[in-house]
């Protein structure tokens, strides 16, 4: 079925149509303009003939008696194996300046979560090679897993370690869905990956920062339908990563005050728990394969009750705070063991020993946190003996948490190190052993394995004993030219 409207009113991003016959459905899709190259999408019916929508594309040029058609489809994406290794927008068009794939179907991006009855619960760990992600807030093969931090305490280099670090050793494919990106993040990724070969398995999908919050708010929708195409009908696992769950909400928030609508706690939208509800619940796993999520979510004012974190916290099996704190101590990755949880860290799913060990490191840096005021006020003279070894513990074990990335070489001039997990944990039980305690702290920072650490000792105390050998040497040699 046509529907032919009249254009009454523009606002922003927010367009008015008219429709002297039947009014298109809710979500359906009008266009309108020179070449019918706007692209609206209808959100509320304001009465039986008028329809209100929010533009996907920018709505200059629209004006008033301006004809509006749609045919009640909504908005798709194309859905495919020919879509891996490209970039497209929130309409699935290519963006990488190739032509459009073929042999490719259009699926409309509105779809129902899987039931209850199709999906299956995760019980498998999927390991990252970062030492902190890994040892202390494992992440779920199936799950969804939050980077959470303010601006620039490391969201997105942690973000593009995972794909880097994933993408050789994992056999699924990959996702990469950039709400409100930067435009030169982008350009990096896109880059970056075709630099490390990594394209060829990879789809990215952007609503950048630049473009209407209708496109944004929807990018999220294209790169899941891609996603699910590949989970249902081909059976593979995928490993989908978002950036920034934030700039969703911030979207939805922007539409909702341009819609008329009242502001929620802190000028949120109302409908934000239901909106995001929507995107989240579609990642899942089921018999056929799963959608491994992980999210980088941005904090306003590193406020971990704001709205937006709170209603993301509950749809996420893993939560991984980056602290600013810890940045401005350049102790990267910047993740805060107190306030990272995951549900995978249960002796029953990663073992005894993994669990014992994480436990421990715990309670050794929260001790020494509870120690600090301590420490600044009358300092370490005054801590008990159990007290200075649990401190020692923990700076080392802080040092040791640190990891050099592959995706900041160029940057720091370090070699990244990709750890395994038996490693960290045999690591860590080693400093929490104190088998550590004649290296000093300096040289466990920024290492992959610990036996790098001991090696550096070692190496520094052979440096000393020649320099002091070669000193006594010396002054044997002035001894005897003196005597004679």
């Amino acid at each position: 079925m046509h529907y032919v409207g009249t254009i009454r009113e523009v606002r922003g991003s927010v367009v008015d149509v008219f429709f002297p016959g039947e009014i298109p459905p809710m979500l359906s899709v009008l266009r309108c303009g020179e070449d019918q190259s706007v692209v609206l999408e209808v959100a509320v019916h304001v009465n039986e003939r008028t329809a209100r929508a929010i533009a996907l594309t920018p709505t200059q040029g629209l004006a008033r008696g301006d004809t509006a058609r749609g045919d009640g489809s909504t908005l798709t994406a194309p859905v495919g194996r020919n879509v891996l290794g490209r970039m497209f927008n929130v309409f699935g068009e290519p963006i990488d300046n190739q032509p459009p794939p073929t042999d490719v179907v259009r699926r409309s991006i509105h779809r129902a979560p899987l039931p209850l009855s199709e999906r299956t619960p995760g019980e498998e760990i999927f390991l990252t090679g970062i030492k902190a992600i890994d040892l202390l807030t494992p992440l779920e093969r199936g799950g969804k897993a939050g980077l959470f931090g303010g601006a620039g305490v490391g969201k997105t280099v942690l973000i593009t370690e995972l794909i880097h670090n994933m993408a050789g050793k994992y056999s699924g494919v990959s996702f990469f869905a950039g709400i409100g990106e930067r435009i030169r993040e982008g350009q990096e990724l896109y880059q970056e990956m075709i630099d490390t070969g990594v394209l060829k398995n990879t789809v990215l999908v952007f609503g950048q920062m630049d473009e209407p919050p209708g496109s944004r708010f929807r990018v999220g929708h294209t790169a899941l339908t891609m996603a699910e195409f590949f989970r249902d009908d081909l059976g593979q696992d995928v490993l989908l990563l978002i950036d920034n769950i934030f700039r969703f909400i911030q979207a939805g928030s922007e539409l909702s005050t341009l819609l008329g609508r009242l502001p929620s706690r802190l000028g949120y939208q109302p409908t934000m728990g239901n909106e995001l509800s929507q995107l989240e619940e579609r990642i899942s796993s089921s018999r056929n394969g799963a959608i491994t999520s992980i999210q980088a979510v941005y904090v306003p004012a590193d406020d971990l009750t704001d709205p937006s974190a709170v209603h993301t916290f509950s749809h996420l099996s893993a939560s991984i705070v980056l602290s600013r704190k810890r940045a401005s101590q350049s102790l990267y990755p910047a993740v805060d063991p107190l306030q990272s949880t995951s549900m995978m860290l249960t002796p029953r799913i990663v073992g005894e020993r993994h669990y014992t060990t994480a436990m421990e490191v715990r309670r050794t840096l929260a001790g020494y946190e509870e120690l600090k005021d301590i420490i600044s006020m009358l300092g370490m003279e005054e801590l008990s003996r159990e007290d200075r070894k649990t401190v020692e513990r923990a700076r080392r074990l802080e040092r040791y948490l640190t990891q050099p990335f592959f995706t900041t070489e160029a940057f720091t001039g370090m070699e990244g190190k990709l750890v395994e997990l038996e490693q960290a944990i045999e690591d860590s039980e080693r400093i929490l052993n104190d088998e550590f305690a004649e290296v000093s702290e300096s040289d466990l920072y920024m290492v992959g394995s610990a036996q790098k650490a001991w090696d550096r000792h070692r190496q520094a105390q052979n440096q000393t004993q020649a320099q002091g050998e070669a000193r006594q040497s010396s002054g044997g040699k002035r001894e005897g030219k003196r005597e004679a």
